[in-house]
């Protein structure tokens, strides 16, 4: 029997112990001796020197260690709208304001020594804040407070500092009688961030993805096809085959990535003619439960794709259904990088040690065989009109009642859908487009979603059902 190529010198009694570490750092990417949870770090460092290996050699990931954390630090093939840091209480999206905070806020704290007030940090953080125009920062504001107050407990919690005396609901309430301490991690700040180049050599966003290894020939291309395939198989939902470059495609498609994916985290993979995917037996190996129990959210969601089902079933109703082809994904992240591009500063770039990604390789940022034609590939999917979401939305309130969707949402049906589209998105399970949405392959697999939101046999997601044929075979 040939040797494994993932997890070697695993010990089959130890695959178990090793999976979760695998899966603990790539779902967090940085763990310290509190975050996510206490013993977490023991764990990952007693396979350290094997998960560093097979990071390198599945994904080209790095993975560094020292006695009180470790940092898994990526190389990103494409910017992800869904992307993004949660605060800790509210659990939403991070904006512009607090991502600016948060860089401000470490760059502090690298000039700081053991300790430092939070009244005592505002006064570094606020004359930088002030000099970024349209950033500012005003103590008056609660907006502002706020922030802070995100960003603070969001380095809490990953142990990058810790409260010794007073608390942040103090100050934020009173800014001049309350006040906060906080003993600083220096290495677990370090470990937070750390971009694959320095910023000031950027001229723009895209310097920060990978492009493929210098060298000429299908041995080198290949191998950046495959370690892009299975990057793309661990970090999202689902990945259809009609929206990647041939030679990712056919990566995707072979034995072997199925086989390392597996061993590495102890999930079955799952492939069908329209795409692949990493299924979560676990419960835990993703940031967003889906279909899960509790949550308007996540229930509307639920609700909201079995109704497109239904629609799609009904004969009356089906051929009334347009099928339009998805936005070329190679449009779509040209725009995301545009504007992302558009708040770069034009003061400090290091023109002679600038990186264009543009000229590196002759790649570009879309990688081999994106210049195949992407739109023969892709077929149309069905595309459901907002009027009819918005329908689908006031039939549930009316089945349901108002209070059914929670306070925040009773009175408010039309956000509510946002959301759950939103959701949905990110899941790859439908493509916002305007005027409404299209219909993913991977959404026929909860076509028999209840209202009841029954919880599937394990904690996760649900075994893949694609309406056509399984080609994998």
């Amino acid at each position: 029997m040939p040797a494994h190529r993932v997890a070697a010198s695993v010990e089959p009694a130890d695959l178990s112990s090793y999976q979760q570490a695998a899966r603990l750092m790539l779902l967090h990417s940085v763990v310290t001796e509190t975050y996510p949870r206490t013993k977490a770090l023991a764990s990952v460092l007693q396979w350290a020197d094997e998960l560093t290996k097979d990071f390198r050699d599945l994904f080209g990931y790095t993975l560094s260690t020292s006695a009180r954390h470790a940092r898994l630090l990526r190389r990103l093939d494409a910017f992800d709208e869904s992307q993004a840091f949660l605060t800790v209480k509210s659990k939403k999206p991070f904006d512009r304001r607090r991502l600016a905070y948060l860089c401000l806020v470490l760059a502090c704290l690298n000039r700081s020594r053991i300790e430092i007030t939070l009244a005592d940090l505002v006064k570094f953080l606020a004359p930088y804040a002030n000099a970024i125009e349209h950033l500012g920062f005003d103590a008056t504001a609660a907006g502002h407070k706020d922030a802070v107050v995100d960003v603070m407990d969001w380095l809490v919690d990953r142990g990058a500092l810790r409260i010794s005396d007073g608390s942040t609901e103090d100050w934020a309430r009173d800014h001049d009688r309350g006040d906060a301490l906080f003993d600083i991690d220096h290495d677990a700040c370090a470990a937070l961030f750390k971009p694959n180049r320095p910023l000031q050599h950027l001229t723009s966003a895209a310097g920060l993805l990978d492009t493929p290894t210098a060298g000429t020939g299908r041995d080198p291309r290949r191998r950046w096809a495959a370690q892009r395939a299975r990057r793309m198989l661990i970090e999202h939902p689902v990945v259809y085959f009609a929206g990647i470059d041939p030679e990712t495609a056919i990566a995707l498609r072979q034995p072997t990535l199925a086989e390392d994916i597996a061993r590495l985290t102890g999930l079955p993979v799952e492939r069908r003619a329209e795409g692949i995917m990493l299924v979560d037996t676990t419960g835990r190996f993703t940031d967003k439960r889906f279909p899960g129990r509790g949550g308007a959210v996540n229930r509307t969601a639920g609700l909201i794709l079995a109704k497109i089902a239904d629609l799609q079933e009904d004969p009356d109703r089906a051929g009334s259904l347009q099928r339009l082809l998805p936005p070329d994904p190679r449009e779509e992240h040209a725009d995301l990088l545009s504007r992302i591009d558009m708040a770069l500063p034009e003061a400090g770039t290091l023109e002679a040690l600038a990186y264009d990604p543009q000229t590196d390789n002759g790649q570009g940022t879309h990688g081999p065989g994106a210049e195949a034609d992407a739109a023969e590939q892709r077929a149309g999917l069905p595309f459901v009109e907002q009027g009819v979401l918005e329908q689908m939305i006031t039939e549930l309130y009316e089945e349901f009642g108002p209070s059914s969707f929670t306070n925040k949402w009773q009175g408010d049906p039309g956000g509510l859908l946002a959301e759950a589209l939103s959701l949905l998105a990110d899941l790859r399970l439908v493509h916002l487009v305007p005027g409404g949405i299209l219909v993913c392959p991977a959404a026929a697999r909860y076509r028999n979603i209840t209202a009841v939101l029954p919880r599937p046999a394990y904690e996760g997601q649900f075994a893949l059902d694609f309406p056509l044929e399984d080609t994998s075979r």
